[in-house]
């Protein structure tokens, strides 16, 4: 019987598949099927009589390395702690256009004299005494501000804006009571300071109590917007940006090894960075209080303890929520304090 012809050869098909398989060139279904029965070692088998195939197969590599792969996997960058002072200008500058927000919804109300007051050049310095002034203007400030917050340092920090102000209300709602017990020794220390270094009697910040509209008004004011954006500017924002500007100077002029982040992807600061943070943190806390004090020192001082106090809820629980209710509690306290001394806001020249 004659063996089936090759039609570009001649010759049988079997034997040139054969030859075309010891140098490599040709496989064909046949011979690739005996392939994966490779390793038998078994007489007949193509991998017993191709030798040369075989060690040609074996020399192959498995996987080819791309090419330039160096170049193409570019090294990883370092995670970024969070709030830095970059994130401090920027929210400096969100401020700015919260604060041309505030100006023109001043200008709106007392354009079509809203609330009652018309806010004039002559008497721009009584208004701004004005507790309907106040928490209008700071009001706005504030929300405008939080709000453009809310939307641009997601866009950074690929987290929530609470997330990366380390918000973490649940714990700071567990730790309630030790943090009101905080703040109720605050106000203690309120009282001591004022018997040994009492204020002026006559404090800008008792011309806006002249009501008792007014005096409420602050109330609720003082008790919930007021401490809930200081804590987010001063141990939201500046307290994270001095501790990690601190360990990032001593990374680079002492070669300190960086701190690793903790276990929420946030930053730990050393020691020295808390203190330092802290006690620069409260200075222009304390500053901006100081004019409603009537710049005294006694006062001045106890708004820096008071400061160093807040900025120690917020780092060691690691909540801004925790200093927020700390800071909330005491101004409860102050207000109460006023309130009962003044029998109810209705006797106000007793303050």
């Amino acid at each position: 019987m004659n063996e089936p012809q090759d039609d570009r050869l001649g010759e049988p098909a079997p034997a040139r598949d054969a030859e075309e398989s010891e140098s490599g060139l040709h496989v064909n279904s046949e011979t690739a099927g005996e392939i994966r029965d490779a390793g038998s070692g078994e007489p007949g088998s193509v991998l017993a009589e191709t030798p040369h195939f075989v060690s040609a197969i074996s020399e192959i590599p498995a996987t080819e390395p791309a090419m330039f792969q160096s170049f193409a996997e570019a090294p990883p960058r370092p995670v970024s702690r969070i709030p830095n002072f970059g994130h401090l200008g920027l929210l400096f500058l969100l401020g700015l256009v919260g604060l041309v927000c505030t100006f023109g919804v001043l200008f709106v109300v007392s354009r079509l004299h809203l609330l009652g007051f018309n806010l004039t050049a002559s008497n721009a310095q009584s208004s701004a005494m004005d507790a309907r002034v106040i928490v209008l203007s700071e009001g706005t400030l504030y929300l405008a501000t939080f709000a453009l917050s809310l939307i641009v340092f997601p866009l950074f920090w690929n987290e929530s804006f609470f997330a990366g102000v380390q918000w973490r209300a649940s714990l700071a709602v567990e730790r309630f009571w030790w943090l009101a017990g905080t703040a109720l020794g605050c106000f203690v220390l309120a009282m001591i300071d004022g018997a040994l270094m009492p204020g002026p009697s006559n404090a800008p910040i008792e011309k806006v109590f002249k009501t008792a509209g007014s005096a409420w008004m602050m109330f609720a004011f003082g008790i919930t917007m007021a401490p809930f954006f200081e804590e987010m500017l001063f141990r939201g924002f500046l307290l994270p940006s001095l501790c990690t500007a601190w360990d990032w100077t001593a990374e680079k002029l002492i070669r300190r090894p960086r701190l690793p982040l903790d276990g929420n992807g946030h930053p730990q600061w050393s020691m020295a960075a808390m203190v330092f943070g802290a006690i620069l943190t409260s200075l222009p806390f304390a500053g901006i209080h100081a004019e409603q004090q009537g710049n005294s020192l006694g006062p001045f001082l106890l708004l820096i303890v008071v400061s160093l106090i807040l900025c120690a809820a917020r780092l060691k629980t690691r909540s801004l929520a925790a200093s927020t209710i700390v800071h909330a509690c005491y101004n409860f306290c102050i207000f109460s304090a006023t309130f009962v001394q003044t029998s109810g806001f209705r006797h106000m020249d007793k303050m």
